[in-house]
């Protein structure tokens, strides 16, 4: 393992791993190598010291030196059409594509035929 203090945030295999949840961090973490694992353990260890982080990066690294092969998605980042801004489905809202104004019935008007007389 290398020195503690010899790893900076530029340098992780994650970009944004400081703002990752614990729980997508077992899911980005699967295309890691062990290497990279143990850099993120160096910085975690040295930086905010998460007793739930290290759990499931040391249970990773297990699994890798135990022969678990790395997966071959993206650690980085998210799907290219995500980050590039699109939504998951394609579809966007528009002036076109949205439904019609409703103005709802004011309360307590005699003539509201939905007020119960």
């Amino acid at each position: 393992m290398s020195d503690e203090t010899s790893v900076e945030r530029d340098a992780l295999p994650i970009p944004d791993y400081d703002h990752l949840p614990v729980t997508g961090l077992g899911h980005r973490i699967r295309s890691l190598g062990a290497d990279q694992i143990d850099t993120l353990l160096t910085y975690e260890r040295a930086h905010a010291d998460r007793l739930p982080v290290l759990q499931v990066l040391q249970a990773r690294l297990g699994e890798l030196e135990d022969g678990a092969e790395p997966s071959g998605g993206d650690a980085a980042g998210l799907a290219p059409e995500l980050a590039a801004g699109g939504a998951p489905g394609g579809s966007t809202v528009s002036p076109q594509t949205q439904g019609p104004t409703i103005n709802p019935p004011s309360h307590g008007v005699p003539t509201n035929p939905a007020q119960p007389r």
